[in-house]
């Protein structure tokens, strides 16, 4: 299944609290039992004014109508082509 970078501009995403995370995350989970198993969220990289989010889907229409039913903004989907790490360096 191809995985997916979803960057969201969420101003003060930082500063959330573990409670707002839970929330957000209990909110995505929700969402996604809904839509069955052609969509799964990996794990969430959260910044200062953006969470950008690994997903799996079997396409990118599938990750904004996630974005749209969960209430999230998903202003970048991009496909991940290929993954690098040091061990490409050997």
């Amino acid at each position: 299944m191809p995985q997916f970078v979803i960057e969201r501009e969420m101003p003060g995403a930082g500063s959330l609290s573990a409670s707002d995370l839970q929330g957000a995350s209990q909110q995505s989970c929700s969402v996604l039992r809904d839509m069955g198993p052609q969509i799964q969220w990996v794990h969430s990289y959260v910044t200062d004014d953006k969470i950008y989010c690994i997903y799996r889907a079997e396409s990118a229409d599938l990750i904004r109508q996630h974005a749209e039913t969960a209430g999230f903004p998903a202003n970048s989907v991009s496909e991940v082509r290929t993954i690098i790490d040091p061990t490409t360096a050997e």
